[in-house]
């Protein structure tokens, strides 16, 4: 697993690109398991703090649950209007709750809103892989990462 900022160390012409998705639009899917293995799909919000991409999550929130049980995730940038201007960026990996005070502190000091009074949950979400997807002339053009490889490249006629 990595880190953002392993991501934009080693694929420092694709990270841009997916944050870019990221920060175009609030609110993106993100998608755990339930209990019982099935999916399930939520909307959230995503920031970019310090070397980590994270989320927010409402106190005793189903997502948070899903994800203190299983950590897997998989979160799909919102792909804004039916153009595909910029892509369509997906990540899949494990989320870490951040739960030491310290480190709770410094998250909520670098949010660019002070989160909601009363508890909550913040989770930091490693990367196992990254896929961002684009409309080039008549083709789509599929980019993917994962951590300690090369960016690979495929081409959908």
């Amino acid at each position: 697993m990595a880190t953002w900022q392993d991501f934009e160390h080693e694929a420092p012409d694709l990270a841009p690109a997916v944050r870019a998705r990221f920060e175009a639009n609030k609110h993106h899917v993100l998608a755990t398991l339930r209990r019982d293995g099935s999916p399930r799909v939520s909307g959230t919000e995503v920031q970019f703090i310090g070397a980590d991409l994270t989320i927010g999550s409402m106190y005793g929130a189903v997502k948070a649950r899903d994800l203190q049980r299983d950590a897997r995730y998989a979160l799909h940038s919102n792909p804004g209007d039916s153009s595909m201007a910029g892509g369509d960026a997906k990540i899949a990996g494990h989320a870490v709750e951040i739960t030491d005070a310290v480190e709770l502190t410094a998250y909520e000091s670098e949010l660019p809103e002070p989160p909601p009074p009363g508890p909550f949950h913040a989770f930091r979400m490693e990367l196992d892989q990254v896929v961002l997807t684009t409309l080039e002339g008549d083709h789509l053009l599929v980019r993917s990462w994962r951590p300690g490889e090369p960016v690979k490249t495929v081409q959908r006629h």
